[in-house]
């Protein structure tokens, strides 16, 4: 597959962003096309280093209907976006040390969780699944690469083809903060959250989330599972409000939020 882009200076700057992932500062090369442009605006501030007290970046991912659906109420979610943003994830991935999914993702989708369709290095995938309820059958055990199954300190003993990381529970599930620290100690400070929507709502939640890329594609649903799941609340202005820009993927629109770990009032 191409560097990241189809034009020779969007595949200098794929290589460029890829280097940062690796740790290398060098400035980036200027964008001399669209192409450029575009991996340039959307990808580099995700390379930066880590601002946040916990030492780590966390961007979250979504695609979804534009009545707010992920999946149908089969939870069938290939494909609601289409091939741009399925490339575009699998940029998200090799950009990002660690990719974190959710046991229902793994359940219903069974990902490989690779780079494959773009040049860079798979990272560590790590799965959510605090009561190991996932068996060994899944994609994620099978193909050796590097992946870690998150799971609470007092669960089952858990399947093989995976190392164990096991976690303090939280009100719900695991303590997403302990998850992001016990990375963070193994080097891991770029994470990458892909979902499911339950997921990504406990770490926007937790206000854990820097960055939050939302495909939205031209498809309605009617009913299926809801894009995000937050908790509840009174008025709108206790909501999460953050910049965001809007570019074309596709036939799908993105949405590039700076959410910079806000979270509900």
């Amino acid at each position: 597959m191409d560097g990241g882009g189809g034009t020779a200076d969007a595949v200098a700057m794929w290589r460029a962003l890829l280097a940062r992932r690796g740790g290398a500062r060098a400035a980036l090369p200027a964008p001399a096309d669209a192409q450029a442009a575009l991996l340039r605006d959307l990808f580099a501030p995700l390379t930066e280093p880590p601002v946040a007290a916990d030492g780590a970046f966390v961007t979250a991912h979504l695609a979804q209907s534009l009545d707010g659906r992920i999946a149908t109420a089969a939870g069938v979610s290939r494909w609601i976006s289409g091939a741009a943003d399925i490339t575009h994830t699998h940029r998200l991935r090799a950009l990002h040390h660690a990719i974190i999914v959710g046991a229902g993702t793994v359940k219903h989708d069974d990902p490989r969780l690779t780079t494959r369709e773009v040049e860079g290095q798979c990272p560590v995938r790590v799965v959510l699944d605090t009561d190991r309820r996932l068996h060994h059958g899944h994609l994620v055990f099978q193909d050796g690469l590097p992946t870690l199954l998150a799971c609470a300190e007092d669960a089952a003993s858990p399947c093989g083809g995976a190392e164990i990381l096991r976690l303090p529970r939280a009100e719900r599930g695991l303590d997403l903060r302990a998850l992001v620290a016990a990375l963070r100690a193994r080097g891991l400070t770029h994470l990458f959250v892909e979902g499911g929507g339950v997921t990504v709502g406990r770490f926007l939640a937790a206000g854990l989330i820097d960055r939050l890329h939302v495909a939205v594609a031209p498809l309605l649903l009617g009913s299926g599972i809801p894009s995000l799941a937050l908790p509840g609340i009174d008025r709108p202005e206790q909501g999460i409000r953050f910049p965001m820009v809007v570019h074309r993927l596709g036939d799908d629109m993105l949405f590039d939020c700076a959410i910079d770990r806000r979270t509900t009032s």
